[in-house]
C-alpha cells in the first residue's frame, strides 16, 4: 500500500507541471498615437497611418491603414465642428458661468461614442477572426500629465483546446 501512495503523489506533481506548460502568453497591445496638429478633449484629429512592428504577421498593411483612414475620416468630419463650439463656448464662457461648454462635451462624447461603434464593426468583421481587438481608450501622454485618447490593439488570447480539463 505505501508503494501504491508513492505513485500516486508523482501523477499529482505531473498534473501541475502540466498546467503549468498551458499558459498562455498575450504580448502587450500594440498603441496607435494621435499625430495631428489639433486635439479637442483628448481626442487628436488624426491618427498615424504608420505601420506598426508589433503587427508584422497579424494584419496586412492595407486593412490596418484602411481601419485608420476610417476613424481619420469620421474625426476630419466631426472635430472641426467641435472646434468651433468650443471656442464659441469659450467666447460665452464668462457670460454663462460655464454651461456653453456642455454643448462641446456633449459633442465630444457623440464623437468618441462613433468611433467605438466603427471600431466594434471592424471587430466583429475582420479582427477578431485575426485575434484582435481594437478599441479607443484614455492613456497619459508621455511628455506631460495629461490624457489622451489611443488606439489599443490588443491580442485576444488563444483558447488552449489541448489542455486536459
Amino acid at each position: 500500500m505505501a508503494d501504491f501512495d508513492a505513485i500516486y503523489e508523482e501523477e499529482e506533481e505531473n498534473e501541475g507541471v502540466l498546467e503549468d506548460t498551458y499558459v498562455t502568453l498575450v504580448p502587450d497591445p500594440v498603441v496607435i498615437r494621435g499625430a495631428g496638429n489639433m486635439t479637442v478633449f483628448g481626442l487628436s484629429n488624426r491618427f498615424d497611418t504608420e505601420f506598426p512592428p508589433g503587427l508584422v504577421s497579424r494584419v496586412a498593411p492595407e486593412e490596418l491603414e484602411e481601419t485608420v483612414g476610417r476613424v481619420n475620416a469620421l474625426l476630419r468630419k466631426t472635430l472641426p465642428v467641435n472646434a468651433r463650439w468650443l471656442f464659441c463656448g469659450c467666447v460665452c464662457c464668462c457670460c454663462t458661468l460655464g454651461c456653453s461648454l456642455w454643448p462641446v462635451l456633449c459633442l465630444s462624447k457623440r464623437t468618441q461614442h462613433s468611433i467605438e461603434k466603427l471600431l466594434e464593426w471592424e471587430n466583429s468583421h475582420l479582427y477578431h477572426k485575426l485575434g484582435l481587438h481594437w478599441r479607443l481608450a484614455k492613456q497619459r501622454c508621455d511628455s506631460s500629465s495629461m490624457m489622451e485618447y489611443v488606439l489599443l490593439v490588443e491580442f485576444i488570447p488563444k483558447i488552449p483546446i489541448y489542455r486536459p480539463d
